[in-house]
Formats: structure tokens, C-alpha cells, sequence
């Protein structure tokens, strides 16, 4: 697809997502080290057991200075809920190290006053922070312009033709964030993951549940494969 054609196609999805899901607003932002260790928790496992391992984790620990001085087998245990609570721990204390030694004070308030590029770039220079941490930071925490790609909305949009085939996680991040306009970042993310996850599954998906099911690929290839006569569907000519 040409830029402007492309453009087009993904704004009309994301108008018809915001009609059936509505759009989405920010809430109260968490401080970004607040939010930087909330998503470290998010990986592979549920929000869920995300927000209980971080609640978990607070109640033990108030301040990220305690965590420092915690023995590993404690800090583990606070986050057990999350899974993977081994290397989880083993990402936010390397963070935190990191972050005290450069900075002198566990604080990334000053990520605000740097320009997109640069504050993402220290993200990712951090031990663990891959692209998709660092753009949820940017944009949770700091009400930036970064568009985060999750495994949902990676999955969608490579269904809906908006990504090249087997396209890189760095390759969709790239893609999505020229393709959706930055205004729209925020509600494009949250509804882009309740497609994902309510109807675009990744086994089983819902297509004729889907808002935008007549504009999809993959739906279309399943409606053709599903014609009793094997034939593809086509328009009758008069």
C-alpha cells in the first residue's frame, strides 16, 4: 500500500474501532519508574497477576530504595504472583542499580523534559527495556508519542494487512506509529488489545463478530476457504 492509501485504510479501522468500543481516554498517570516496573511486571503473564504482583510488591516495599536493600529471596516472593518472579526481580533491581549510580536518585520525572527519541533511548540503554517498555512508559507515564506493540496488537494488525508479512516486533513499532496518527495513539492502543483479545484471537478468532471483518485479509481468506464449492467469492457482473 502506498503512505496516503495506507493511512486512509488504518484510519477508517481505527473510526470503526472507536464506534464499537468507544474511545478511550488516559486516567491517572503513574510516576514513570512506577510505570516502568508495572510493565517489567506485565510480561507474559495477565493484567491481572500484573496489578496483584505490583500491589504486592508496593505493600512490601513503599519505596524503590527498600527494594534495593531487600535480599533477593524476599523481593521474589513479593512478585511470585506475576510469574517468571526470578528474573523479573533480577530486571528491576539491575533497573534501579542503573538508575541510582547515572542519575544519583531513583526518579525518571526528568524523561518528561527530554525530546521522544532521546527520553526513548535511555529506555532502551536500560537492562531489560526493550521497545515496546520503553514507548508504555512514554506514553502512560508521560503522555508522550510512542506507540507500544503488543503480541494482540502486533497479531491484528498483521491480519488486517496493516503490517508486512512476517514483519520484526522493531518492524511493526515502526510501521504503526507512522500509520496511526499520534493524537490517536492512546485510544488506537487500548482498543487495538480489546480486538485482540475479545474477537481477533489468536486461536479461534471471531470474525464475523469483528468491526472490521470487511476490510481484513485474514477474514477474507477464511470466508473464501470456507465456500462450500471452493471457489472465491466474486461480484456479479451485469
Amino acid at each position: 500500500m502506498r503512505d496516503a492509501a495506507a493511512r486512509a485504510r488504518v484510519r477508517r479501522g481505527l473510526d470503526r474501532l472507536e464506534r464499537a468500543f468507544g474511545r478511550p481516554r488516559p486516567g491517572r498517570r503513574l510516576q514513570p519508574l512506577d510505570e516502568l516496573v508495572l510493565t517489567i511486571l506485565s510480561q507474559h503473564t495477565s493484567d491481572v497477576n500484573r496489578d496483584r504482583a505490583y500491589a504486592s510488591l508496593r505493600r512490601r516495599f513503599p519505596r524503590w530504595e527498600q527494594v534495593l536493600q531487600a535480599p533477593a529471596p524476599d523481593l521474589e516472593e513479593a512478585i511470585r504472583c506475576g510469574g517468571l518472579a526470578r528474573t523479573k526481580s533480577r530486571v528491576i533491581r539491575e533497573i534501579l542499580h542503573s538508575l541510582l549510580r547515572e542519575r544519583g536518585s531513583l526518579d525518571l520525572s526528568f524523561l518528561n523534559g527530554l525530546p521522544v527519541g532521546d527520553a526513548k533511548a535511555y529506555l532502551r540503554g536500560m537492562k531489560g527495556v526493550g521497545e515496546k517498555t520503553a514507548c508504555c512508559v512514554l506514553l502512560f507515564a508521560c503522555g508522550r508519542p510512542a506507540f507500544p506493540v503488543d503480541t494482540h496488537i502486533h497479531r491484528v494488525a498483521g491480519r488486517l494487512g496493516w503490517l508486512k508479512a512476517k514483519a520484526t516486533p522493531a518492524d511493526a513499532h515502526e510501521a504503526l506509529a507512522a500509520l496511526i496518527p499520534e493524537e490517536r495513539y492512546y485510544a488506537s492502543h487500548i482498543n487495538l488489545i480489546r480486538l485482540g483479545r475479545r474477537i481477533c484471537r489468536a486461536r479461534a478468532p471471531a470474525c464475523p463478530a469483528c468491526p472490521l471483518r470487511r476490510d481484513c485479509r485474514f477474514a477474507s481468506r477464511r470466508r473464501d476457504r470456507s465456500r462450500p464449492d471452493g471457489l472465491r467469492a466474486r461480484a456479479t457482473l451485469y
